[in-house]
């Protein structure tokens, strides 16, 4: 049976399966991604990780596969198929294309952002399928995007298209590690709402999830530390419509899993600050965490079908 490996690392698990020509998953697997035993050991586990996939393919469905998909944090060059840069997992230009290629005995391999893979995924099977243009938002430990354009996602000239986690919207506010201050992702991510609502209700512990809970059960403290992060990515979020004037935002990531206790008040602070713009449909991602795997499946598809692996990017 006909099909690809796809293959998406995360800080600490890696989700994988053998996807049919037809999209359908015939295998799926999950392993550690083990980064506490150093960049060295990660590469090597993702190495094996496909090669097992490939081996499995073989046995179980009548031959190997026909090409791999990979997608991984940090920053990304798909054209040279270099994992540049990732915080998380320590390594700096390491060329895993290549590398996981010639483990594969040679298949085409495609190497893409996590994020960005996620959003290609949403674009054309999830959320945002049948729009032309898509704007995806993830809101996780920090906030990231993947700008959607007729079925493939801008990586940017230098592989950091659609960090919008790091527009300014708090001029002078509260530092981030990536130099600037005030950043989107300072206020609305995640990590962020927890952060806040822990100093809040003076619990050690409590996260996002504990804050939308306290929303909905209508604590006045949680209703302000959620309305401030609304009113953030409100702010952020409206500068990217208007740069990039998109058909449909898709909103994912575990601040998205509050459902309308996130989307109702959000919707309503992006229709106040709009003025000339279109707005966007604004829905959440359908896709869950099993978006970048199935975008990584799709760049591994992507290059059965085109005779440029430059034209394959997420």
């Amino acid at each position: 049976m006909e099909h690809v490996i796809a293959l998406d690392v995360g800080g600490t698990g890696m989700k994988a399966a053998l996807v049919g020509a037809d999209g359908t998953l015939l295998h799926r697997a999950r392993r550690a991604t083990a980064r506490e035993r150093g960049p060295d050991a990660v590469a090597a586990g993702i190495l094996d990780f496909a090669a097992d996939l490939l081996a499995h393919g073989t046995e179980h469905l009548g031959g190997p596969a026909s090409a791999a998909g990979l997608a991984v944090p940090g920053l990304v060059d798909e054209a040279r198929g270099v994992a540049v840069y990732s915080a998380n997992l320590g390594w700096r230009d390491l060329p895993l294309r290549a590398l996981l290629a010639e483990r594969l005995g040679g298949i085409p391999v495609a190497l893409g952002h996590d994020v960005r893979a996620g959003g290609l995924a949403e674009g054309r099977v999830g959320a945002g399928r049948g729009a032309d243009r898509f704007l995806f938002v993830a809101l996780g430990t920090g906030i990231a995007g993947a700008i959607g354009v007729d079925g493939r996602v801008e990586a940017g000239a230098h592989g950091s298209a659609g960090e919008i986690g790091h527009i300014v919207v708090r001029p002078g506010g509260v530092p981030c590690p990536c130099g600037q201050r005030g950043c989107l992702e300072r206020y609305a991510s995640a990590a962020a709402v927890g952060g806040a609502w822990a100093a809040a209700c003076g619990e050690e512990g409590a996260d996002a999830a504990h804050c939308a809970g306290a929303v909905a059960s209508g604590d006045a403290r949680a209703r302000k530390v959620w309305q401030e992060a609304v009113e953030a990515l409100a702010d952020g979020l409206v500068t990217a419509l208007t740069l990039l004037d998109p058909r449909t935002l898709i909103i994912g990531g575990g601040l998205a899993e509050a459902g309308e206790t996130l989307f109702t008040p959000l919707r309503e602070a992006v229709r106040r600050r709009i003025t000339f713009q279109k707005p966007p449909s604004l829905v959440p991602a359908a896709l869950g965490d099993t978006a970048g795997c199935l975008g990584a499946g799709l760049l591994a598809r992507d290059l059965l079908t085109t005779t440029d692996p430059s034209e394959v990017t997420a």
